[in-house]
């Protein structure tokens, strides 16, 4: 009975129930701090780097798209570029479903991603 007094009495206050509010958001800044290294930079790097391939992106190149279209850029339109998928079969496409250049000293079918 004696114990089940102690847990029904007031809360300790102060230092003694494990230190302050900013104690108890210490944790959550960590854990933002922790997310924002190891998800939210990284997504941040691997967008800018798809945002710099799309926007250097040139005549004849070699891409990949989203949808695993493989062609070679014929024409670029703003937004958009078209892509010669097979001798004069040409579909257009939006700039940013480019998700790879193949280099032009792999032309095989490897790809190189930028």
């Amino acid at each position: 009975m004696i114990n089940i007094a102690y847990a029904m009495g007031p809360a300790p206050s102060g230092d003694a129930a494990g230190g302050t509010a900013l104690g108890g958001l210490l944790p959550l800044v960590l854990i933002f701090f922790v997310f924002y290294l190891l998800l939210i930079r990284p997504q941040k790097k691997q967008m800018q780097k798809h945002k710099e391939m799309v926007n250097t992106l040139k005549k004849s190149d070699e891409v990949v798209t989203s949808g695993g279209i493989h062609g070679r850029v014929t024409a670029l339109r703003g937004k958009e570029l078209e892509l010669e998928i097979a001798p004069q079969v040409r579909v257009t496409v939006s700039r940013q479903s480019v998700s790879a250049v193949k280099s032009p000293e792999t032309q095989t079918g490897e790809i190189k991603e930028k």
